[in-house]
């Protein structure tokens, strides 16, 4: 299996550090089998091109915010010990939808792999692989900015609550991993609360307490709308910026219920 354009060629920050160690272990087989010229059909052939995201001025930026997103999320996934087949599959559904087929079987041998290094680095210290990922948080926090944290973030919390619930450990582990990343406990309770459509769950959405003045709803309003705004993520790909319009989308619906709760306008 070769490796894949979706990962391929410069992987950006991710080289080094904490998330280096682990690529190393994750995808190093598949990076060895692609960077190395191939024999194929009596042509030669070199493996570790620039993938099209880079052709289209992306580059190792993208390619190392997704290989985050699935260091991530082999914490979350796990978080309640188990593997579930929901998780799984929305990755699998992300890999297939913006990257084709080919990038699902890499995916999940990727996440596989990480499970897999979890597994025996917390054989000698059960703690080893929670610290390497507060780590990789802070590498992350170094080299990504704050509304591209925030969509990584985001990526998680539709992962943890893929099979419909999404338990206290799992919510531990999303809050952590924020901390990590420098972000905040109530930048998850935001995310957590996006798809829902009471009017308590809006509030925690703006981040505001409903006893909160108008201006301070206004206010908390403007600032999340500033801060997930898609044009902030852009130089990720565009299939990532589409994922922070339908963030803020959901971050509207939000606003529009207490507006009509108070009678603003």
């Amino acid at each position: 299996m070769g490796y894949g354009k979706w990962i391929g060629g410069i992987l950006g920050f991710m080289t080094q550090g904490p998330l280096g160690a682990l690529a190393g272990f994750a995808i190093g087989s598949l990076f060895d089998t692609a960077a190395g010229s191939v024999e194929q059909g009596g042509e030669r052939t070199t493996g570790g091109n620039m993938n099209d995201y880079e052709d289209a001025g992306y580059g190792g930026r993208r390619n190392s915010f997704l290989f985050s997103m699935l260091v991530m999320a082999s914490y979350i996934i796990r978080a309640d010990g188990r593997i579930m087949h929901s998780e799984m599959e929305f990755v699998r559904r992300f890999l297939r939808m913006n990257f084709g087929d080919a990038a699902v079987e890499e995916g999940q041998q990727i996440l596989l792999n990480l499970f897999e290094q979890r597994k025996r680095m917390e054989q000698t210290d059960p703690q080893s692989f929670r610290r390497t990922i507060h780590d990789c948080g802070r590498q992350i926090a170094a080299n990504l900015g704050y509304e591209e944290r925030l969509q990584l973030l985001n990526f998680l919390v539709q992962i943890a609550q893929s099979d419909g619930n999404v338990c206290m450990e799992e919510i531990d582990a999303l809050k952590e991993v924020a901390i990590a990343m420098g972000l905040s406990v109530q930048e998850v309770e935001s995310m957590l609360n996006l798809k829902g459509d009471s009017l308590a769950e809006a509030y925690k959405v703006l981040e505001v307490e409903p006893a909160a003045t108008d201006d301070e709803v206004r206010a908390a309003y403007r600032r999340l709308a500033l801060k997930h705004h898609p044009d902030r993520v852009a130089t990720l790909g565009e299939d990532i910026r589409r994922a922070a319009e339908e963030k803020l989308q959901q971050i509207n619906a939000a606003k529009e219920r207490i507006w009509k709760a108070r009678g603003l306008k």
